[in-house]
C-alpha cells in the first residue's frame, strides 16, 4: 500500500467509514500483532494489546494528523499499550518500576563486526540470538520496547522518536543505555559463553 492509499483511507475512516478502517486492520495487523508479541511474550496477551492498540487507532483516528506514516502512528499505540501492560505486571511482580535512568548522555552504538561463517561462528550466533531473546526478558520495559524496535523492528531513529514520542537525542541516549543494561545482562546469563572479537568497538 502506497503513502497516498494509505492517506485516503485514513480520511475515509476519520469520517466514520467502517470498510475503509477494515482496510488498514487487513494491512497492519501481523505487524501489529508481532510487535506486540515480542514487548509482552505471551500470544493471548499479544492479541489482547493488538485488539487495544486497534480499539485505540479507531477511536483516536480522527487526531491522527499523517506527519508520519499511519503504521508507524500505530506501532506507538501498540508499544504504549504493551509498556503500560508491562508496567503493571512489573509493579505487580516486584512492588516497583527499575527506573530508566538519566537521558541526557549522549547515544553510543555497540557493533558486532562481521566474521566468517564457519561452523563456529554460526553456532555463536545462534547462541547469541537466543540469549538476547531470553535476555531482554529481564529488562526494565523502556529498555525492551526501544532494542525491539530499533534492532528488530528496523525502526529509523526518526521513526523510534515519533512511536516512543521522545526528541531524537534522548532515542539515541536511552538506546545507548539499553544495549549497555543488555551486556551487563548478558555477562552475567550463566548459560551463555558467548565472547565477541577482540575488535569489538565503540562508536558514536
Amino acid at each position: 500500500m502506497t503513502r497516498e492509499d494509505e492517506k485516503r483511507l485514513v480520511e475515509k475512516a476519520s469520517g466514520g467509514d467502517a470498510a475503509a478502517f477494515e482496510t488498514l486492520v487487513a494491512e497492519n495487523q501481523t505487524r501489529v500483532y508481532n510487535l506486540a508479541l515480542r514487548l509482552v511474550g505471551n500470544e493471548q496477551d499479544a492479541l489482547d494489546m493488538s485488539q487495544e492498540a486497534f480499539i485505540k487507532a479507531f477511536t483516536y483516528i480522527g487526531s491522527f494528523r499523517g506527519e508520519s506514516r499511519f503504521s508507524v502512528w500505530l506501532y506507538r499505540l501498540t508499544t504504549n499499550v504493551c509498556l503500560d501492560f508491562l508496567r503493571s505486571q512489573s509493579r505487580r511482580a516486584h512492588g516497583s518500576l527499575t527506573q530508566a535512568g538519566d537521558e541526557d548522555e549522549e547515544g553510543r552504538e555497540l557493533e558486532i563486526p562481521d566474521e566468517r561463517f564457519t561452523p563456529q561462528s554460526m553456532a555463536e550466533r545462534r547462541e547469541l540470538r537466543e540469549a538476547v531473546r531470553r535476555n531482554l526478558e529481564k529488562l526494565p520495559p523502556d529498555y525492551k520496547a526501544i532494542l525491539i524496535l530499533r534492532e528488530i523492528e528496523a525502526l529509523s531513529y526518526e521513526e523510534l522518536a515519533e512511536t516512543l514520542d521522545l526528541q531524537q537525542g534522548t532515542v539515541k541516549s536511552r538506546l545507548f543505555r539499553a544495549r549497555k543494561k543488555l551486556c551487563q545482562v548478558l555477562l552475567s546469563d550463566r548459560n551463555f559463553s558467548y565472547e565477541p572479537s577482540s575488535n569489538t568497538r565503540e562508536e558514536v
